[in-house]
């Protein structure tokens, strides 16, 4: 018998339909052990030295597969084709030797680009070993993002309470956006004119030209800045006449755009179907994996983490059959198209994301996918088969035309664009991020030189600059790639890292740096400046690339970051919080305190008028406060804006024709339709909660129109008939089934989630058990502060969830869970406990206490107790199992740990 490792049960399950019985093939269900999230993880005093801990929902897993292995004849690892899959192997690999599993099993690593049985028989007949220097660079970024986030964010925590974290590269991209928020900011529009004619040849065949010189001078697009100066070349072309001095063709070619990498794809999907890159990669993730098609399970794309831009050979042939086929021939290239890749990292860089087989046509297998499923496969689909089309060729018009008045002579020109062969354009065109006016598009009329025109229309207008755009999902993915941040694995996690901190927010496809990420970004740009270049980490990014292609020391690149790194640490942390803070006001200041609309000081405090307005730390971060605390207690956030927490009308709700309107009450602000006397003395009216991260002062009708349009019912479930409603809740949006809710995920919008997603949702939390009595204590998450002061956390116990407040805490009604409970409701129960004392049995634990005296004494350990065992093999660090919870009080009676050494290699 011969034992297969993937990642997933169902790359695992479709796998095992190819080989046949002589192959068993299990799951390691993805990383089996990572770095605790403690000090000491990695020892830069100890040549970096790596302590991996195995995750404790792993454990079982690892001991089927030991059972299973100890009686095969082979051990095959076959995880994901890049550097995570090779770390997976490797983990397994190392694991299996600690539990001394193997011992004359030949080892094999093999890797395939698509889950087919083609792909999967042919990579069975070329195995290899496991590559050392992949592992070492999956080594090097590990250790390298540990040291970062856990020597930086404790510094973030003392020196800027409410900060969460910092990261080797999710600062970085958090930097980007915010340097483009400060240049909007900074952004001074300048006004400026233009001058259109329309004008018809002597056939009466009109198009427009625009204003390019003027006596000799060229006008560029900028150059006309008055209204004035525009009306004057108005009068002189009023009274002009107007003749073609040149008319020039020239044909181009447009080429088709390569087939999909991991960032491309990400673009693409976030410009055309409107996908977040983490639900991009989850879709992509599950069409890799194989979808059950005609009753088998296929794997319907390539592996879709890549640099590559390169497809198979097979591929190609099959492409241009297709196009052939369903096109013509004229749209089959005389010869197949290469792209060449200009990945770093040649080691990643695998072949493109493209459709295991190009005659599975999207309209073929839609109706047999989700409907995102059937979008995203058939994106790939037409963006593959275009790659492979004849070029598109377009002939490019320019027309001269001078127009004559008096001793005056002013020049216009007219651009138009006409495709001669559509080619790939009748299949597919790139989307783009910022629309923009595009005259050569425009079809022009036949004309010849010295040919006179009439004028038929004059049009001047005004225009002012606008600032650069904000990043969408996926400009900022473009971005990053063209500075080198980042690798195709990592985009997807980067942003959604950046939006579960609360230090970037999505509104209407776009990216906005919220206060918390700005003051971070100040914080690192002033005192660990080095570390958020982009050049610096560019580079960066360039030594972990040579390490997987074998050209240096994983170890050497540690230590040559370490030694500056931890020196600046140590630097900042001499800085008193008060220090830092002054920087950071000095250095927000044009954003914390614009300009003020009757000229007076923006740093004057509104309240008492003699205080300087200046930044302060809070618990939950940092806010703007009078330099005259505690005397004047004026406080707002950061962002003026902000502020204005007064209740304003939004409009009317067509429905009801009542006013929609934003309010401030005891909990916050909030949206309210119509008033009491509307709804009648019994009745309350209709509110919603304003989503958390979301500004008061952002909120817009549309918006409020939506709050209030939920809690909405999505449609009855089709085992039980009852309702499933979706609304937004504490902790975010979700979906609810009865008595069940499940959070919805990066991508779901909760306005317009379907049923079929919904349906999902909810199994899969029915899957992962019941919700009360199954929680680990936590830490808790704030819900609000209590009038009293003091801060309501929600957690969640031994015994279920529960709200907190200084000592008293309240179990959650079984009608009430931590994703609905208001600040209210938590209020109310937190009082309605304190109000009753304290309970019975802490009395019974005093009691306890007296009588504990009577108890034998605890024997002493044995001073010859034999310690716990350790073996030392030659590895990369160290590895921990942690104890399932039942063994954990015996495993605390045990003298040590039990530890695996592993190799040490550089």
């Amino acid at each position: 018998m011969n034992i297969v490792i993937v990642e997933s049960p169902a790359k695992a399950k479709t796998i095992n339909k190819y080989l046949g019985p002589s192959y068993e093939v299990l799951a390691s269900f993805g990383h089996i052990r990572d770095l605790p999230a403690k000090n000491g993880s990695v020892d830069p005093e100890e040549n970096f030295r790596m302590i991996w801990e195995v995750d404790p929902k792993a454990s079982s897993r690892l001991n089927d597969i030991a059972r299973a292995v100890k009686g095969a004849d082979k051990l095959i690892l076959a995880t994901d084709p890049d550097r995570e899959g090779e770390a997976i192997s490797w983990h397994v690999l190392e694991v299996l030797k600690e539990k001394r599993a193997l011992k004359d099993q030949e080892v094999e690593r093999v890797v395939f680009n698509a889950i087919t049985k083609q792909a999967v028989t042919e990579a069975m007949n070329h195995p290899r070993k496991i590559d050392g220097a992949l592992v070492d660079a999956y080594m090097a970024r590990r250790a390298l993002d540990y040291l970062v986030g856990f020597t930086l964010s404790p510094v973030l925590w003392r020196k800027l309470p409410g900060a969460r974290s910092a990261g080797r590269v999710q600062s970085v991209a958090l930097r980007l956006v915010c340097d483009r928020e400060l240049e909007i900011e900074k952004f001074v529009p300048r006004e400026y004119w233009s001058l259109v004619a329309t004008l018809a040849t002597p056939r009466n065949e009109t198009f427009e030209a625009r204003l390019v010189g003027a006596d000799g001078k060229k006008i560029q697009r900028l150059d006309i800045g008055s209204g004035q100066e525009a009306e004057d070349f108005k009068k002189a072309l009023e009274a002009a006449n107007f003749t073609v001095t040149t008319v020039e063709a020239r044909p181009a070619r447009r080429n088709p755009y390569a087939p999909f990498t991991t960032s491309t794809l990400q673009q693409e999907a976030s410009r055309k179907l409107g996908f977040a890159p983490a639900h991009t990669m989850r879709i992509a993730q599950r069409l890799y994996e194989g979808v059950n098609i005609g009753g088998e399970t296929t794997g319907l794309i390539t592996y879709m983490r890549t640099d590559g831009v390169q497809i198979a050979n097979e591929a190609i042939t099959q492409a241009r059959k297709v196009i052939g086929e369903d096109y013509g021939k004229n749209y089959v290239p005389d010869s197949p198209r290469q792209y060449q890749t200009k990945a770093k990292n040649a080691q990643e860089a695998h072949e493109a994301i493209r459709p295991t087989d190009l005659t599975r046509r999207p309209k073929d297998i839609a109706k047999k996918l989700e409907p995102e499923q059937a979008k995203l496969y058939e994106l790939i689909w037409l963006r593959t088969i275009a790659s492979q089309m004849e070029s598109a060729e377009l002939e490019r018009t320019t027309v001269d035309i001078a127009a004559r008045a008096g001793a005056r002579t002013l020049e216009l020109r007219a651009t138009g664009q006409v495709i001669k062969f559509d080619g790939f354009l009748a299949l597919y065109q790139e989307g783009i991020d910022d629309a923009a006016d595009d005259d050569d598009s425009r079809r022009l009329p036949a004309m010849s030189e010295g040919e006179a025109l009439d004028r038929r229309e004059l049009n001047v207008s005004q225009h002012f600059t606008e600032p650069p755009p904000r990043f969408s999902e996926a400009s900022l993915v473009k971005r990053m790639e063209e500075l080198g941040i980042g690798r195709p694995s990592t985009y997807a996690s980067i942003l959604q890292v950046l939006k579960d901190r609360g230090y970037v927010k999505l509104d209407k496809k776009r990216l906005y740096a919220e206060d918390k990420g700005r003051v971070v970004v100040a914080f690192l740009e002033n005192f660990f400046a080095r570390y958020v270049e982009y050049d610096f980490t560019a580079s960066l990014e360039d030594q972990l690339d040579k390490i997987s292609n074998n050209e240096v020391a994983w170890r050497d690149v540690l230590a040559d970051f370490w030694r500056g790194f931890i020196g600046a640490v140590d630097e900042i942390k001499e800085l008193r919080v008060a220090q830092v803070l002054d920087v950071l006001d000095d250095m927000l200041g044009p954003h914390i305190y614009p300009p003020r609309e009757d000229g007076g000081d923006p740093r004057q405090c509104p309240t008492c008028g003699t205080g300087r307005l200046n930044l302060k730390a809070g618990k939950f971060g940092a806010f703007v406060g009078c330099t005259n605390y505690p005397e004047c207690r004026y406080t707002r956030p950061l962002a003026a804006s902000s502020a204005d927490s007064g209740d304003r009308v939004l409009g009317k709700d067509p429905e009801t024709g009542l006013d929609v309107a934003v309010k401030s009450g005891r909990f916050g602000p909030y949206i309210q339709l119509g008033e009491q006397k509307d709804v009648g003395e019994d009745e309350k009216p209709k509110r919603a909660g304003i989503p958390k991260g979301t500004s008061p002062g952002d909120v817009d009708l549309d918006l409020a129109l939506k709050l209030l349009s939920l809690p909405r019912e999505i449609g009855k479930h089709p085992e039980t008939g009852e309702p499933i409603t979706a609304g937004i809740g504490r902790f975010g949006p979700f979906v609810k089934h009865e008595k069940t809710y499940a959070s919805l995920e990066a991508g779901d919008d909760v306005y317009t989630i379907g049923l079929n997603r919904a349906v999902t949702l909810i199994a899969e939390k029915i899957a992962k058990g019941p919700g009360r009595g199954r929680f680990k204590a936590d830490p808790g998450k704030p819900l609000g502060d209590h009038p009293n002061g003091g801060v309501i956390t929600v957690k969640n116990g031994r015994y279920g969830p529960y709200v907190s407040h200084e000592g008293t805490n309240a179990t959650l009604p079984a009608e009430i869970t931590p994703e609905t409970v208001t600040l209210a409701q938590a209020i109310e129960l937190i009082d309605a406990r304190a109000g009753k004392g304290k309970p019975k049995r802490a009395a019974k634990k005093a009691s306890a206490k007296k009588s504990a005296p009577k108890k034998a004494a605890a024997k002493p350990a044995s001073s010859d107790a034999k310690p716990a065992k350790k073996s030392v093999a030659k590895a990369r660090g160290t590895v921990t199992e942690k104890a399932p919870a039942k063994t954990k009080a015996a495993a605390a009676k045990a003298s040590g740990a039990k530890k695996v050494a592993g190799k040490a290699g550089a």
